[in-house]
């Protein structure tokens, strides 16, 4: 393939999924600046490695997963800064404390911030990227049946962390309910 070709089908390629990536990226990063840095470094590993892509649908699930690793590395990048920074706020002397970002008070919430990291993304996947367990396991690296099988775990627990995240008082009023329906 000529450069020609190449850029041609690249600029395709971007048009076509621009919009999904970025919003796939941008629900996972803590600031639109950290955003737009992991869509723009997902669009130069594509560009370098337009030979690696594939055409049609399979391109577009091949750059969720380009994505995916791109923000994989962005997360160790921030940890090891937060981590060095602590400890040299340490040395000097000063406390430093971050609160933990919260997705926000309501139930779903506080369930999804009881989950792993790997189950909340199995559940990004399928519900705000809309994408059925074989295009999940394109996007993770694995066989469809083991998406599958991880999809349904991460979909029992958070069920479990999602009663867990119920206050006592809304967890005793669905129990009345349970007892009357069993008899």
């Amino acid at each position: 393939m000529d450069e020609t070709d190449s850029q041609h089908r690249f600029e395709a390629m971007y048009r076509q999924t621009y919009d999904q990536i970025l919003g796939y990226v941008v629900r996972r990063c803590s600031s639109p600046e950290d955003a737009a840095d992991v869509v723009a470094e997902t669009y130069v590993i594509a560009w370098r490695r337009m030979a690696e892509l594939p055409q049609g649908e399979a391109g577009k699930l091949w750059l969720y997963g380009v994505a995916r690793r791109v923000l994989a590395n962005h997360r160790r990048g921030e940890r090891r800064r937060a981590t060095r920074h602590a400890e040299l706020t340490a040395e000097i002397g000063a406390l430093y404390a971050r609160p933990a970002p919260q997705i926000g008070t309501d139930e779903v919430g506080e369930a999804m911030n009881l989950l792993s990291d790997d189950d909340r993304e199995l559940l990004a996947l399928s519900i705000w990227e809309e994408l059925d367990p074989g295009e999940i396991a394109k996007v993770l690296g694995c066989s469809r049946n083991a998406a599958r099988i991880r999809l349904h775990r991460a979909r029992k627990r958070f069920a479990k962390a999602l009663e867990e995240a119920r206050p006592p008082l809304r967890r005793l009023e669905a129990r009345p309910l349970i007892e009357k329906e069993s008899r």
